[in-house]
């Protein structure tokens, strides 16, 4: 008797619980959907048509955009930061989830720099959202760059055991998550870190014919060469007759002019 009392005791908490935990979701629910809605209302009424068209024509691929200078966007991004009431990862990321999905320009840079706000409470398990994004939101350079260069290069600095995994995004036949394995790792190569990886990427993407793939690389071993400088000229011109000139000169912005001249020589 003592022990079915026991029983009902337990299944009525449980039913509780998951009810509390249910509510507690639908309120969760409630909460990102204002943000999301604060934002995008905010966003709508500092877009600019003459902006978006200039935004429009310079980027060659197709990109949608409001049509907001860069500072603006930032600005509003760090006012509605500023005004969460759980900065936390667990918060967060939900909601970047839900701004890269609009695929607009501006959007992405605001869940860009949010993912990046709380990149103390960055675990392993987060490359696999980190790559997600990439493979599935990243449509253009500047959404690619923003993302790549800090969320993503400051989680390869915290857990570098994943630097494979930029291996295999080298490899996609997607351009930009080739570009992203480069470009992620343009700050850790300026602070010295990876170089052997970071030649091994470069080879992966080589011959690419992508110019936006050229570039990415091209960046990536302009950065190692500002702590590398001599590694980087004497991988430069053991691969020059190959090389992409677009790679190469982005490669060796940052060298001396006698070095830059006996790269560039023919």
């Amino acid at each position: 008797m003592i022990f079915n009392i026991y029983i009902l005791i337990i299944k009525y908490l449980d039913k509780l619980i998951r009810r509390s935990d249910y509510l507690h979701n639908i309120q969760m629910v409630k909460i990102m959907s204002t943000i999301i809605k604060e934002i995008r209302e905010e966003l709508a009424n500092h877009s600019d048509e003459k902006v978006r068209l200039q935004g429009e024509r310079f980027f060659k691929e197709k990109v949608k955009m409001y049509g907001i200078k860069s500072a603006v966007v930032t600005q509003i991004g760090k006012d509605h930061f500023r005004s969460l009431r759980e900065k936390t990862k667990a918060s967060v990321f939900p909601l970047c989830e839900e701004l890269w999905r609009s695929g607009l320009m501006e959007e992405s840079f605001v869940a860009c720099n949010w993912s990046y706000n709380v990149r103390k409470e960055y675990l392993p398990d987060d490359f696999n959202i980190f790559e997600r994004w990439v493979n599935e939101y990243v449509n253009n350079w500047a959404s690619c760059d923003t993302l790549c260069n800090h969320t993503v290069g400051t989680f390869i600095e915290m857990y570098p055991e994943y630097i494979s995994g930029f291996k295999r995004w080298a490899e996609s036949k997607n351009r930009w998550v080739k570009r992203a394995a480069a470009v992620s790792l343009i700050i850790p190569a300026r602070n010295g870190k990876f170089l052997d990886d970071i030649f091994e990427i470069a080879d992966i993407l080589h011959s690419d014919m992508d110019d936006m793939v050229q570039k990415g690389y091209g960046w990536m071993l302009k950065s190692a060469s500002q702590a590398h400088q001599q590694k980087v000229f004497r991988y430069v011109m053991s691969k020059k007759a190959t090389m992409p000139r677009t790679s190469l000169r982005y490669a060796i912005e940052k060298m001396p002019p006698e070095l830059k001249a006996r790269a560039m020589a023919k």
